[in-house]
């Protein structure tokens, strides 16, 4: 019984000791929970020093540098497309062949009115046909002889009329001869020399110079009907079928050197002051993320437009695209570098507040923030360079997760 007593006792003081310990832990957790509610939570930051590249983005539209378009020459039909979409080749490879049915009948109409336009320009230069010539220098010899011969006659009758032995009307026969004789040699001279108006020999040589250019127009007609490539590069556009018919002017096929292009970069107004020629530059295409091309700046805006809402400079950028998968017309993203500091001091953006009396960060120290000026230099999309007043390794705190409780001087804080 005595043994028993001694059990029961031993076990009650175990039990008090369980309950005792279980209230000093209540205690104790109920103490620390009364400490932590005056602590506000709060995002935070760690000061760190990184290469820091300052940069504008915008988008952009590419362009081919060097480029080429063919047009139909004349209404015709496509005969036979030789390349497709996206092929590259060489320069004078033939592209396409229209039909030159027509050119060549054009051409050949054209080449008769020229010859027999210089045959008649031919004609008036030399004073008519050459049967024409042939029988107006016969006409001028007979017309020359026969003047000598009514000279020797007047002559001789004017003689004889000295001595009485002429009659006074066989000597106004002689001379009315001898007159006629010479303005039928004058006639017959000057159908040598000027036989043609000055009208005919214009209206001649208008025809010459209006056949000859309807010559040239077939004959480049004719060559334009076969199209090829007039440098190396990439075929980007076939707007028609082979077997199509395409009206004079229409658009037949589009060829580009991809290997380096243009991209006109559309930037606001107010960040031009920020740009100069040279300056490198980045683009990206959301079809293919994660693919740079990189370049720089190659002309600046002497003007600015008005694209959709926005006032901009169309800056244009030479890019490099050894690949080729830049293709012309498509809108990319560009990015172009102001600035790039190596191994500096910087902050996330948001830790960077601003008053009356400059910019500041909430430092937290001891878990209190205490505010700290600062000097802000070159900033990106996220980060933000501290010339002075943080170290790298400090905690900076961005912005209170207490709605009700903004950051302040001095505030318990506790970081998540």
């Amino acid at each position: 019984m005595a043994e028993r007593t001694r059990q029961n006792n031993g076990n009650g003081k175990h039990v008090w000791r369980g309950i005792v310990i279980a209230i000093l832990a209540v205690i104790v957790l109920a103490a620390f929970i009364s400490s932590r509610k005056g602590e506000v939570p709060v995002r935070v930051d760690h000061v760190t020093k990184q290469d820091l590249i300052t940069t504008i983005s915008t988008n952009g539209k590419v362009e081919p540098m060097e480029n080429f378009e063919a047009h139909a020459p004349a209404p015709t039909t496509v005969r036979k497309i030789y390349v497709r979409e996206g092929q590259r080749v060489r320069q004078g490879e033939l592209l396409m062949q229209l039909d030159d049915a027509d050119a060549r009948a054009q051409a050949a109409r054209a080449l008769a009115q020229t010859k027999a336009a210089e045959a008649d320009q031919h004609a008036i230069q030399s004073g008519g046909t050459q049967e024409e010539v042939l029988n107006t220098r016969s006409e001028l010899v007979k017309a020359q002889a026969e003047r000598d011969s009514a000279q020797k006659n007047y002559d001789a009758v004017q003689k004889l009329a000295q001595t009485g032995a002429a009659a006074p009307a066989e000597v106004r026969e002689a001379a009315s001869r001898l007159t006629a004789a010479q303005a039928q040699l004058k006639v017959l001279q000057d159908k040598q020399q000027d036989r043609y108006s000055r009208p005919e020999v214009n209206r001649v040589e208008a025809q010459v110079e209006q056949a000859r250019a309807s010559y040239t127009a077939a004959q480049d007609l004719l060559k334009h009907s076969e199209i090829r490539a007039p440098f190396e590069g990439t075929v980007y556009s076939i707007p028609i079928k082979q077997g199509e018919y395409v009206q004079q002017g229409e658009l037949l096929i589009q060829l580009a050197n991809l290997r380096r292009v243009q991209v006109r970069a559309f930037v606001d107004e107010p960040e031009l002051g920020k740009l100069a020629v040279n300056q490198p530059v980045t683009v990206s295409w959301d079809a293919l993320p994660g693919k740079i091309w990189r370049g720089e700046i190659s002309q600046m805006p002497y003007t600015i437009t008005t694209y959709g809402t926005r006032n901009v400079g169309q800056v244009l950028c030479a890019v490099d695209n050894e690949d080729s998968r830049l293709l012309p017309n498509i809108n990319v993203t560009v990015n172009v570098s102001i600035a790039n500091k190596k191994d500096v001091v910087t902050i996330a953006r948001e830790a960077l507040h601003e008053d009356e009396n400059g910019r500041y960060v909430y430092v937290i120290r001891n878990g209190h923030l205490e505010r700290q000026t600062v000097e802000a230099g070159i900033a990106n999309n996220t980060r933000i360079e501290i010339m002075n007043g943080v170290q790298p390794g400090e905690v900076i705190a961005l912005n209170s997760m207490n709605a009700g409780t903004p950051l302040r001087p001095g505030l318990e804080v506790r970081a998540r």
